[in-house]
């Protein structure tokens, strides 16, 4: 993985930009003198379209060219959609469970007409005049995007045309327009990892979906410093720096895991975290403090509760609210003993919407109700290890993490009543897609997981 997650992490924590995902298939290690890479990062109207595929791959559009990935060489449009002929006026994916038959489809509009592609495939009957799947959408757009509903009030469908930004509603087929001046004039439109961005030529700021609110002071930056590798850009950004694609493969143990109520899923080491979850939207990691401001330093252990998300580091804990930006909870940093009447631990977990608290010392785990945490935890009962690096409960049961390998309880009452340990699964294969733990065979970027 390439490293502009440090620099987003660092000259615009604030603003909350992108860090890198992987390569694409191709090498793109090309040269100043490569005319593909020269295209790719030439200074002039940017992209036609950007978007991620069903699989998690960012695509880039161009003429009749598209760019699958960070770094990937071009490709003709039809090599891989082959009933459409370049250029793309605006591109989004559709990532809708509750409708299987848009589920996961991108679309590509050109003109008055859109191509619907699902798993690659053209379905059955387009393409259809924009007006037919969209009621009251214009033709020749400049940009589209989807609007989740955990972002939006409904599953959302935002359209850019000129200075014009039209809102559709997926299910119900309501069409409103908005006033957003900030946000005129896309000729690009992305969402990644729940933040939304629009692209002014080769330049691009973020937005918020509900307002069209851009965060102030921050914006525009330059796409070539953000989104794809280009000689002589980025080297503020520390592009040397970086984690690299076969970091999440090398078998090296995490020192924490942890799941917010959300679902969303994070994986801590050295100082980095990556968001387990997000799959497909990339392979990416950050600096702590991208998300969790003001948090230094590597996370021991962490768990969740009641929509807060406790980081422990050494014997202090430190409380971030879950909701939008992560904010710290007041009067923290604090002593871990005052808060959970332990001086340090290995690993902690909590199980979805639980108040129960299990903290792994060495070989033992002690229980802490949160409700009652004043009284400290209960007596220390045996683990089936004599250690682990960390812990994390889902829905699947009950991970102890060890070195490159993890082992599966289906509830904390099988792990307590374990007398061993289960039988040891490998963390990069099943949890980073990886063919095996130390990287050399990991698959391309974009591996299909669960939606």
């Amino acid at each position: 993985m390439l490293a502009l997650a440090l620099c987003l992490a660092g000259a615009l924590a604030l603003a909350h930009p992108l860090a890198t995902q992987p390569a694409g298939s191709g090498s793109g290690s090309g040269t100043n003198e490569d005319p593909d890479l020269l295209r790719r990062c030439a200074d002039e109207d940017g992209f036609d379209a950007v978007t991620m595929d069903e699989s998690g791959t960012m695509l880039f559009f161009k003429g009749d060219s598209v760019w699958k990935g960070f770094d990937s060489r071009r490709e003709a449009i039809n090599a891989s959609w082959p009933e459409f002929q370049g250029p793309v006026d605006a591109a989004l994916r559709i990532h809708h469970l509750a409708k299987e038959d848009v589920h996961d489809n991108v679309y590509l509009f050109q003109g008055k007409h859109v191509w619907a592609y699902a798993h690659g495939k053209l379905r059955d009957g387009y393409p259809h005049l924009i007006e037919d799947d969209f009621k009251g959408v214009p033709g020749d757009l400049d940009a589209a995007v989807e609007c989740h509903p955990k972002e939006c009030a409904a599953e959302t469908l935002l359209f850019f045309k000129g200075s014009r930004v039209l809102s559709y509603d997926l299910k119900t087929g309501v069409l409103k327009e908005r006033m957003w001046p900030a946000v005129a004039n896309c000729s690009a439109t992305l969402r990644w990892l729940e933040r939304y961005y629009c692209f002014q030529g080769i330049r691009f700021l973020r937005f918020d979906p509900v307002t069209g609110a851009v965060p102030p002071g921050r914006y525009p930056l330059d796409a070539r410093d953000y989104f794809m590798r280009c000689p002589g850009r980025g080297e503020s950004c520390g592009h040397g720096q970086g984690v690299r694609r076969s970091d999440r493969c090398s078998g090296q143990p995490f020192q924490a895991f942890s799941s917010d109520d959300s679902g969303r899923i994070y994986a801590f080491r050295g100082g980095k975290y990556y968001r387990v979850d997000s799959k497909r939207d990339g392979w990416h990691a950050w600096t702590l403090n991208h998300t969790w401001h003001d948090l230094q330093g590597e996370v021991d252990a962490a768990f969740s509760w009641e929509d807060k998300l406790y980081l422990i580091q050494g014997s202090q804990v430190t409380i971030y609210r879950s909701g939008q930006g992560y904010n710290r909870v007041a009067g923290y940093p604090r002593p871990l003993q005052e808060e959970l009447g332990v001086a340090g631990v290995d690993a902690a977990f909590t199980c979805p919407h639980s108040k129960d608290l299990y903290l792994i010392q060495g070989n033992v785990i002690r229980h802490v109700d949160l409700l009652q945490r004043s009284k400290g935890p209960g007596p220390a009962r045996p683990s089936p290890h004599p250690h682990v690096d960390s812990a994390l409960c889902t829905a699947e049961g009950v991970h102890l993490f060890h070195g490159p390998s993890f082992h599966l309880y289906a509830s904390v009452g099988e792990l307590m009543a374990a007398t061993g340990p289960a039988a040891a699964q490998d963390t990069a294969a099943v949890f980073f897609n990886c063919t095996a733990a130390g990287g050399s065979g990991a698959p391309p970027h974009g591996s299909p997981h669960q939606g």
